[in-house]
This record gives C-alpha cells, sequence and structure tokens, in this order.
C-alpha cells in the first residue's frame, strides 16, 4: 500500500516533517510512506491553466497523488487555519480533469502551538468534503511544539504521539483496502 505523505510545512526545520518521518518508521507492515514537500509548486492561477495546462511541478504531484492508496498530511496552524502553500497544492490537486484527490482515504496529522494544529485539522476537513475524501477521525493527532515532544533535530520522541501515529495508520490502511 502506498502512500504519500505531504508536508504543509516549508520550513527546513518543520516538526510536521519529523511526524511524517516518524510515520516512515512506525508504519504497519506493507505501507510505504512517501514524503513530499511542496516547494516548486507555483500558486494557482486559471489563466495560466488555461493558456498552459498543468506545471511540471504541478503534474508530477498530481501523478504521485494518483499513484497513492491514500494521503497522510502533516499541517502546522497558520492563523487558525492551513498554511497557504498546502491550500495552494490543494486547489492544484484538486483541478479536473480527473481530480487525483477525489474520493481517497486522507489521515491528518500536526504539530504546532498551544492547540496543536487542531484547528488548521478542522479547516482541512472542511476543504476535503469539497472533493468526497474519505476522512480518518481518529486517532487525532495534534501535537504540541514543546522541548518534551520532539528533540533538537528535530524527531519526534513523544512516545503517545508515535503511538497515536501508529494507530492512525492502522486505521487510514484499513480504510484504504475498502475500496
Amino acid at each position: 500500500m502506498k502512500v504519500l505523505a505531504i508536508n504543509g510545512s516549508l520550513r527546513a526545520g518543520s516538526f510536521n516533517r519529523a511526524l511524517l518521518r516518524a510515520a516512515q518508521r512506525v508504519a504497519p507492515a506493507g505501507m510505504d510512506v512517501h514524503i513530499v514537500d511542496l516547494h516548486g509548486i507555483p500558486l494557482y492561477n486559471r489563466d495560466e491553466e488555461r493558456e498552459s495546462g498543468f506545471p511540471h511541478s504541478v503534474v508530477e504531484l498530481r501523478q504521485a497523488v494518483q499513484a497513492a492508496d491514500a494521503l497522510l498530511v502533516a499541517t502546522p496552524e497558520y492563523n487558525y487555519s492551513i498554511p497557504g502553500v498546502l491550500k495552494n497544492a490543494w486547489d492544484w490537486m484538486s483541478r479536473p480533469p480527473d481530480a487525483p484527490i477525489n474520493d481517497m482515504p486522507l489521515a491528518i496529522v500536526g504539530a504546532g502551538g498551544r492547540s496543536g494544529t487542531i484547528r488548521a485539522q478542522l479547516h482541512l476537513h472542511d476543504i476535503a468534503i469539497h472533493n468526497r475524501l474519505r476522512i480518518i477521525p481518529t486517532p487525532q493527532v495534534a501535537v504540541q511544539v514543546s522541548g518534551d515532544a520532539f528533540d533538537e533535530t528535530p524527531e519526534l520522541v513523544d512516545e503517545r504521539a508515535v503511538d497515536q501515529i501508529s494507530r492512525l495508520l492502522v486505521a487510514l490502511q484499513i480504510e484504504a483496502q475498502r475500496s
């Protein structure tokens, strides 16, 4: 089973990338978690899409989504929502023809401030409804950024969060096998 893991942060030392690396380490047998970054995805512009089609970086992202059985998105929280870079990529992935994200299983994780990205995750739920994604509701993985959750590299060291990610991936695997 192929899971495309999308990091909603562009930061080199992203805690959300650390969550996705943890997902790679604890993925159940038979699951391959492939992390993609959103560097190089141009801002969505319908006029440019009509004139030139999808840019190369967007074609690659859409092909990666099409090749996946499920999605795992790690999002920080910016101003009570998802980062603009993630929303922009989502807009490209949801474009016809044959929007590759339609009807896919989706698991969401996040690392951030005091709320641990709960608002961003809820907003992403709302956005995902448009494309009929099958959202895995539990366990919720919203890691508060603290000295106890990540080490200096940063790697996720909070065992509770690692366990939540492991259980979320099992639930994602079960949902993906239903299709």
